[in-house]
């Protein structure tokens, strides 16, 4: 299947994407061809972006991890999916085979690729980075599964293994931490503090269950913190400063766990104490919050069709994929609340 289509290329470390119109290449063994629907926009692209880190090697490459779109071609082997399948497209390993990443063309030459993309119309991926889901169910609530959903709440069910009635703080009220935030309700953990800079992401994370809201700017947040709760059992920071990082670990008590979701820029480094992680304390990072995505997506269908979760209130802004650089912007402003969704489909 010959097809062309628009897609965002990242052709140089903190500059604007590129629109460009890329040929996709030929589905070849292990591979699925995919015109994405809807795109959700992680903070972690915003990093890839400004190089958080370091040089890039494989520049020019597409980018997005998490949307859902449509089967319209399969490849040799691939047993899943079959064409007409709404799918979820996630960077966390499903079920099925994992093939060679593609490579498409463009005016300027090879454009790189991994094995998911979604800031394009169309993509190729790799057969396990996609997972069905009912063709009625809303995109957009859909392409959280690919990272913000399964990462937030995979930090509370796999990392932090949250119990009924602990104590959680969340540093950084982005897209994984108002996931955070409603996983901890979910749980009934008590008090749930969230921490952010700017106040129109605090109001949602309320919304999702937080007990408490901190405006983080200029104020001693580890005492505004330990103001609320002396310590605490879970700590969970999303915004890879070395500084709040060290905060984290020390409001956690000498059981706690101190999970990192953010990733410091390359070079920099934390001052930890690790005496106690000698005895029951722990710090780790989350790698998607340990997602299994072809038992976890369809768990959080049925829930979202049970009434019993709904994730509409985190889907922020609806923007069209040529608009993909004013979406950024606003994330990286903080003028959005919520994941910034960007509409992919075909408009031509």
């Amino acid at each position: 299947m010959n097809v062309k289509g628009l897609a965002a290329v990242l052709v140089e470390q903190n500059a604007p994407l590129a629109l460009e119109d890329v040929e996709v290449p030929t589905v070849s063994f292990g591979q699925v061809l995919v015109r994405v629907l809807v795109s959700g926009i992680c903070g972690s692209q915003l990093g890839e972006i400004a190089g958080v880190k370091g040089p890039d090697r494989f520049i020019p490459h597409l980018l997005g991890h998490e949307g859902t779109g449509e089967v319209l071609e399969v490849g040799v082997g691939v047993r899943t999916v079959t064409p007409g399948d709404r799918v979820v497209l996630h960077w966390r390993k499903g079920a099925g085979l994992e093939s060679l990443c593609p490579v498409y063309g463009s005016a300027r030459g090879p454009v790189n690729a991994g094995w998911v993309t979604t800031f394009n119309e169309f993509a190729v991926v790799s057969e396990n980075r996609v997972t069905t889901v009912p063709a009625d169910f809303d995109p957009a609530v859909a392409s959280l599964f690919g990272c913000a959903v399964t990462t937030g709440f995979g930090v509370v069910n796999n990392n932090a293994k949250v119990k009924i009635g602990e104590s959680v703080v969340v540093f950084g009220a982005g897209g994984i931490g108002l996931s955070i935030v409603q996983a901890a309700a979910l749980v009934g953990a008590y008090p749930i503090v969230a921490l952010d800079l700017f106040d129109n992401r605090l109001s949602l994370a309320k919304k999702l269950g937080a007990t408490h809201a901190i405006n983080s700017r200029g104020i001693d947040a580890e005492a505004a913190v330990r103001d609320i709760a002396a310590e605490y059992d879970v700590a969970v920071d999303n915004t890879g400063n070395v500084k709040v990082i060290e905060a984290a670990y020390r409001v956690t008590g000498p059981r706690g766990r101190t999970i990192l979701v953010g990733v410091p820029a390359k070079g920099t480094a934390a001052a930890i104490h690790t005496l106690p992680l000698h005895f029951d304390k722990v710090l780790t990072g989350s790698h998607g919050g340990e997602a299994v995505p072809q038992y976890d997506i369809p768990n959080y269908v049925r829930l979202c069709g049970s009434g019993k979760l709904d994730l509409t209130p985190t889907l922020g802004k609806e923007y069209p994929l040529a608009d993909i650089n004013r979406a950024l912007d606003a994330m990286r402003s903080g003028e959005l609340a919520g994941r910034a969704v960007v509409r992919t489909s075909p408009s031509r």
